[in-house]
């Protein structure tokens, strides 16, 4: 398992227990929270496979007008 994703364990058993125990509201935010976590460390995945050059990929346009791919 990767370095974060325990936390998504601990969210869908945090989640599983309030539902058991008939705490609806509660329930709901955790799976409101474990989609947020998931999408955080997403994000962190995709930040550490970024070009290690710094370089961004951009979009321009060339005289004609015409979209085309750029390397900055």
């Amino acid at each position: 398992m990767a370095q974060n994703e325990w936390i998504l364990d601990v969210l869908s058993d945090l989640n599983a227990f309030a539902v058991a125990n008939g705490l609806t509201a509660l329930a709901e935010q955790l799976d409101d929270t474990k989609l947020i976590a998931a999408a955080e460390i997403a994000s962190m995945k995709d930040e550490a496979r970024a070009p290690a050059d710094g370089n961004r990929t951009r979009f321009g346009s060339d005289p004609a007008g015409f979209g085309e791919h750029q390397h900055a």
